[in-house]
């Protein structure tokens, strides 16, 4: 694969995700149309779903369902379409999302590799890679970033760190869509700062990309640390996302 292809194969997905054309992420002018969760659409995504604003740096997708089109069309005739995602702007759409029982639930940054800065990155721990039939004891709360218990079936590769047969690092990527593998990695707390979780982390892009998979990784903007992680395994920016729910997911998230 090429950045190119991986680009591609990204923006193919996103379309899917939210029911517009690939190519439509490309424009230089913000998009707008119907939500509509494709067949092919990553696997963890919840309904219900209002809408979802999605920028690959060149402008805002809206894909939205009817009854908040018309705040969707002013909110992105308001500001530019970077200021979309950030307050103050936010508390705008928020206020005019409230009275029809709606509002902001998830924001997102997405991260791709950059092949020419792709390397394994050395730690001084024992690495080994795992499958999904060696998971079947770490759905516990050490690992619970890396692995998904409510989704055991799309946990299919993992790398770990290990002294003494002790488990103290641990990545591991789950198939979330046809040919994109998501990465997420927990580090025991007394092992921190020792570089392990790029070890472990590099070591399984790799591994992905062995497979002709395109591995991915997400963050909250505001988690410093996993983004310091994301940028020294190879990863850059590629797309942000913020997400409409119903208030009442929102609450239930909060409470």
């Amino acid at each position: 694969m090429t950045d190119k292809e991986i680009l591609q194969i990204a923006l193919a997905q996103s379309a899917e995700d939210i029911g517009c054309k690939a190519e439509d992420f490309t424009k230089t002018e913000n998009v707008i149309c119907k939500y509509h969760m494709g067949e092919h659409a990553r696997k963890y995504i919840k309904q219900p779903v209002i809408g979802n604003f999605v920028s690959y740096g060149s402008n805002v997708v809206a894909a939205v369902q009817d009854d908040i089109r018309d705040i969707a069309e002013e909110y992105l005739k308001k500001y530019e379409f970077y200021h979309l995602f950030e307050t103050p702007n936010m508390t705008w759409l928020s206020e005019k999302l409230k009275p029809r029982g709606y509002g902001v639930c998830f924001m997102a940054e997405y991260y791709l590799p950059k092949l020419d800065m792709v390397k394994e990155h050395p730690c001084n721990f024992e690495l080994k890679v795992l499958e999904q039939k060696d998971f079947t004891e770490l759905y516990v709360p050490e690992w619970s970033n890396a692995l998904c218990e409510a989704r055991k079936e799309l946990d299919v590769l993992g790398v770990g760190a290990y002294t003494q047969d002790k488990l103290i690092g641990f990545a591991a990527c789950s198939a979330d869509a046809d040919e994109m593998w998501q990465i997420g990695v927990d580090v025991l707390p007394e092992y921190r700062r020792n570089g392990i979780a790029t070890s472990v982390t590099s070591k399984l892009i790799t591994e992905i990309l062995k497979r002709d998979k395109v591995p991915f990784y997400c963050t909250a903007w505001s988690n410093v640390r996993s983004v310091r992680n994301a940028v020294k395994c190879g990863f850059i920016p590629a797309w942000v996302e913020m997400t409409i729910k119903p208030l009442s997911v929102v609450e239930e998230m909060n409470a």
